[in-house]
Formats: structure tokens, C-alpha cells, sequence
């Protein structure tokens, strides 16, 4: 007597039978799942293991385990591999922990003329001195691996990534300095705004402005040895230019950016010595009433605190000039950096001239363009917390 056909109860549902046919007709699942996927796909709509295993081409065997396991762990479920033990592994916890702690050390440390670690080296150094520190499952460590052990500990010794110390221990108060001078600048916007006078004039006091300054030295003069050849619809989508390029020398950039009305006061010249900055001072000089007082927002160059500046400031009016400077790797604090980042971004970028005296004529033509309607710089960071330094 033939023993009765043993069906094994597979529920699914409409999204279930779906996704498996989904992955029956995939071309980029592995293939075992793709089988698996068949195989049950097959049995749903003929429960014989017998007439799957003939439909697909495989054994009466292949077909029960992948049944049972859908019974057990559910359709979808099956058609991924059971998880293995595997083997133990080669390397051991202690060889990695050497491994690592030898990937945050230098190259250089260790006699190599290297810099930093590359992975090749770094496996090249571990199977010489692996084995002699205690570690012999290093003896034939690959390069992959090395990858493996340093991507566990999110550690990437080839790699560098700057900072910048806090060198100046004055920091936060000259910093907080530098903020009640921008809310001394908002102030008095409002003033001006609600339609009080910026100045005193009625009352026999004098106005006060404000000038956020600094130098932008070395702009290249660079010329091209051939025309540059303009956009083609169709054929050329950008302006060409030849590779080579000529040298002229280079320009210093001096400006400052009243507060208040946004005007920029500038001056181009060679250098950026003392002297040249007392010429931008005297510009300043000219440009207000005497009785304004003029107070410049700057950072520790030599030139803003030499023998020479000093000397000519004692000449001048006490009152009429007075420095804020910046502490030191501050200078993100003084708003002429974003004006020198805009003038990179518009105007410098991909210039190219035909002498010094070119370039000067064009950075005071954007200048001059600049003041015909000026904008007034805000700063916003942190300006609320601005305390007086202590």
C-alpha cells in the first residue's frame, strides 16, 4: 500500500507571495535565494516535493530541508542561509588590540621615512615584527585584513584631519570684546533707524564710526600666454583657456568696511608694511569729520602695533583712533572676511590680467562698485551672549 503524500503547511499571504516572486525573477539576488524562492513558489501551486524537485532540477532532498525550514522560520525568512559557526579565528583579540595601537603611533617613529601609516606598510611591519613581539597570528597578515582591523576601531592612521589650538589664554574676553563692539554697532543702527542722530552734533559731542579691517596681501597678477576661446552652444559648454599662464607679481589688498553704512575704504599697494597702513589710516582720516571718532576692529599684525604706527597715531587727536583687536587665530571674528570671501568668490576667481596695474584697476572698480550701493554687514553669532571682558 503507497503511503499517503506528506504535505507540509506553508501560510502566506498576498505581499509574501509577491515579494518571492519578485526575487524568483531577480537578477542581482544570490542564487541560492533565487532557488529558494522557486522551490516554494513551486510548491504553493503543486504541494509534491516529488514534481518541484523535477521542475527546478534538483534533489527530492533539497526540496524537504527548504520546505521545513519555511515552515519553521516562514516563507521569506528561508531563503536566507542559517548563520554558521564558522571557524575560530586566526587572529587573536590580543594581536588586533598590538595591531591597533601600533596604527596610532607614526611611521616616522619607528625609522620609516614615511609620514603615516599606508596599510600596505603597516601589514608589511606587523608579519616582521608581529611574530617577535608575542603575536605569531600575524606571521602572514594581508592588507585586507589590516583594512578590517583598523575599520572595527573606526581608526584611519592615513588620514589627517586639522584643528586649530586655542593658543591666545585671552581669548574669550578679547572675543567677547570684539561682540560688544558689533552690539555697540547694532545700537546705533537702531538709533539711526527710529531716526535719532548717529552723532551728537546739537550737543557740541563728536560721532563715532566704525571699521572692520584687515589686509588681503599676495593677489596674483596672472596673465594668459593665449585668448581665451568663449562658450559654443553645442560644442564648447564652458570658456576655454590655455593651460599656461604668466606671472606679474602680486598685490596686497587693504580695506575696511564702515559698520554703519556698509562704504568700503580701500587701498591696493605692493606691500603691507607700516607705512602703507598709515596711508590706509590717513585715508580713514580724510574720509570723516574731525571730530568723529574712529574705532578699527583688527587683528595682531606687526605693522597695526609697530614703532612706526604708534609714532604716528601719538600724533593725531587723542580719541581719534581707536584699535579693537582680535585674539589670536581670531580673525574669523572680524566681518571683513566675509567681504574678502566674496571678493575670492566673484571677482578673483579665474582672473587673469595683463600687468599689476591692470589688476589694481579692477579690484578698485569692484570696490567703486561695491560702495554705489553698499550693503551693511550684520554679525549674528553669538552677539546675544556678548558680555563685557572682565
Amino acid at each position: 500500500m503507497v503511503a499517503p503524500r506528506r504535505v507540509i503547511a506553508l501560510p502566506t499571504d498576498a505581499g509574501q507571495r509577491q515579494r518571492l516572486l519578485e526575487i524568483s525573477r531577480s537578477r542581482t539576488e544570490p542564487t541560492s535565494r533565487v532557488e529558494r524562492a522557486r522551490i516554494i513558489l513551486a510548491y504553493l501551486e503543486d504541494p509534491s516535493a516529488y514534481a518541484v524537485a523535477r521542475t527546478i532540477g534538483v534533489t527530492h532532498q533539497t526540496v524537504t530541508r527548504c520546505l521545513e525550514r519555511a515552515a519553521e522560520l516562514g516563507v521569506i525568512e528561508a531563503l536566507d542561509d542559517r548563520p554558521r559557526a564558522g571557524r575560530d579565528p586566526v587572529i587573536t583579540c590580543e594581536a588586533k588590540t598590538w595591531l591597533v595601537a601600533l596604527a596610532c603611533r607614526k611611521a616616522k617613529e619607528l625609522g620609516y621615512p614615511h609620514e603615516l601609516w599606508t596599510t600596505r606598510l603597516l601589514a608589511a611591519h606587523a608579519r616582521r615584527h608581529g611574530p617577535l613581539a608575542g603575536h605569531a597570528s600575524l606571521a602572514k597578515l594581508a592588507q585586507g585584513t589590516v583594512c578590517k582591523i583598523l575599520a572595527e576601531q573606526d581608526v584611519k592612521p592615513h588620514k589627517v584631519r586639522y584643528y586649530l589650538e586655542k593658543r591666545d589664554p585671552e581669548f574669550e574676553p578679547k572675543m567677547a570684546e570684539i561682540l560688544c563692539v558689533y552690539r555697540q554697532v547694532a545700537m546705533l543702527r537702531a538709533q539711526g533707524e527710529s531716526g535719532e542722530s548717529r552723532g551728537a552734533e546739537s550737543s557740541g559731542a563728536g560721532s563715532l564710526t566704525i571699521i572692520s579691517y584687515d589686509e588681503k596681501p599676495g593677489i596674483q597678477a596672472i596673465g594668459t600666454t593665449g585668448p581665451d576661446r568663449p562658450p559654443l552652444p553645442g560644442i564648447s559648454p564652458t570658456v576655454m583657456r590655455d593651460h599656461e599662464y604668466q606671472r606679474h607679481g602680486t598685490l596686497t589688498l587693504m580695506a575696511g568696511i564702515d559698520l554703519l553704512t556698509g562704504k568700503v575704504h580701500a587701498l591696493v599697494k605692493e606691500r603691507h608694511r607700516s607705512r602703507e597702513f598709515i596711508e590706509f589710516l590717513q585715508i580713514l582720516d580724510k574720509a570723516y569729520p574731525a571730530d568723529t571718532a574712529i574705532e578699527v576692529i583688527l587683528d595682531n599684525h606687526s605693522a597695526h602695533v609697530s614703532q612706526e604706527t604708534t609714532a604716528w597715531l601719538a600724533t593725531q587727536p587723542v580719541g581719534r583712533f581707536t584699535f579693537t583687536f582680535t585674539p589670536k587665530h581670531g580673525s574669523w571674528l572680524n566681518l571683513i572676511e566675509g567681504f574678502f570671501s566674496k571678493l575670492a568668490r566673484s571677482v578673483l576667481r579665474h582672473i587673469r590680467v595683463s600687468s599689476k596695474h591692470e589688476l589694481k584697476e579692477r579690484l578698485m572698480a569692484f570696490i567703486n562698485d561695491i560702495n554705489r550701493e553698499p550693503i551693511v554687514h550684520t554679525w549674528h553669532y553669538k552677539i546675544d551672549a556678548a558680555t563685557s571682558p572682565p
